[in-house]
């Protein structure tokens, strides 16, 4: 059997602290997705084998085994169990791994996989961080994000100026998007708790520009070439992904969007965490028998803007395949829940482009990439 993508869903998402989400907590948010997504696909919820949910910080309001409490929250019956996976950034692609394994093996045919993050309720770090001291005083194991989005910039020659060229795209790129209803279809209206329905993304920036970005100051380093607008924010949200078998989509009347090729996850230097994707990537793509120019459609995570623009030029990706729609700089990256907003993404992009294969990849807190290869059914 293989495993194929049959549905994709996700919140809006918005700014941490002062966007529209703020005080929906996250189990609810993941729980209103995942009952969006079943509905869309009219899906019996008894046939589900598992909840695989991925979040970066799982603990407070995200806390116990998140999954689960997801499940409940969205009614599913009592069979069907969760399991809540952390890969930090990466956790829901991994979901999505995890479920296309268990298939091929023969260990289920349905499979939810979910991502969430409230980065207003649990700060990234989470409440009681406690490095080991050995490993903090020895190495870059705990090495702020933004440091190595400078390192990665230093390393890979990524210019301050090239940096907000590829934000301001990717705004004006989410901003069309938006505009002109490509968007809409994935997003599932979050009721706030002030009542209102939120139905569309908050972080996205239509008046950014060159001139407005390089009036900023460097936000990591005095000195450094990485600025809050070449950041992608913090931000809440949550996303779902339907993974099922070939056979199961057939038996079922599912709309099979992509089948799942191969995969692959890395370990790289902590201090260029960002640079995960490069040879993530190049892992899945030799596994799938494929180069980069079989690509149609390319999700890649903008975690900062240095990272993403150092794995386009390493890899040698196509621009005008990569990130459609927008990237995290503008969509926002709420931590667990991009796996599977850029999986989705992707397997809906190689529909709507009539493409035959799609990557998403992702660099990972820690230092480590993963990348998924999709094939249009």
């Amino acid at each position: 059997m293989k495993a194929v993508i049959a549905g994709y869903a996700r919140s809006p998402f918005h700014f941490a602290r002062k966007g529209a989400l703020a005080e929906v907590r996250p189990d609810t948010l993941a729980a209103e997705v995942v009952k969006g997504l079943l509905r869309r696909t009219d899906l019996d919820p008894s046939l589900l084998e598992d909840i695989l949910l991925g979040c970066a910080y799982p603990e407070a309001a995200q806390g116990n085994n998140l999954a689960r409490i997801v499940g409940l929250l969205a009614g599913l019956p009592h069979e069907v169990g969760g399991m809540t996976v952390n890969r930090f950034c990466g956790s829901s692609m991994q979901a999505v791994h995890i479920a296309a394994a268990q298939i091929e093996s023969g260990m289920g045919d349905a499979f939810l996989c979910v991502g969430v993050e409230s980065m207003t309720m649990v700060p990234q770090g989470g409440f009681n961080f406690s490095p080991s001291p050995e490993l903090k005083a020895n190495t870059d194991a705990y090495i702020s994000m933004g440091e190595t989005a400078e390192n990665v910039a230093e390393r890979w020659h990524v210019s301050r100026a090239d940096q907000e060229a590829l934000a301001v795209q990717s705004h004006r790129k989410a901003a069309a998007a938006r505009d002109e209803g490509r968007l809409a279809g994935e997003i599932v209206p979050i009721a706030a708790v002030s009542g209102e329905l939120i139905s569309a993304d908050g972080c996205i920036r239509p008046a950014t520009s060159l001139e407005a970005l390089a009036g900023l100051k460097p936000a990591f380093r005095s000195d450094g070439v990485v600025t809050a607008g070449t950041s992608s924010p913090l931000t809440d949200g949550a996303a779902a992904v339907l993974v099922v078998s070939d056979a199961f989509a057939a038996r079922h009347g599912l709309q099979a969007l992509a089948r799942i090729k191969s995969f692959a996850t890395v370990g790289v230097d902590p201090a260029v965490m960002g640079i995960g994707p490069i040879p993530a990537t190049r892992k899945a793509l030799a596994r799938a028998g494929l180069t980069v120019a079989d690509l149609d459609v390319v999700e890649i995570n903008e975690a900062f803007s240095s990272q993403a623009l150092a794995c386009i030029r390493e890899l040698g990706l196509n621009p005008a395949t990569v990130n459609l729609d927008g990237g995290g700089l503008a969509i926002g990256h709420p931590l667990g829940a991009t796996g599977a907003r850029i999986t989705g993404k992707a397997a809906s992009l190689l529909v709507r482009e009539k493409g035959r294969y799609a990557l998403a990849t992702q660099c990972i807190g820690g230092g480590q990439g993963i990348a998924t290869v999709l094939e249009r059914v």
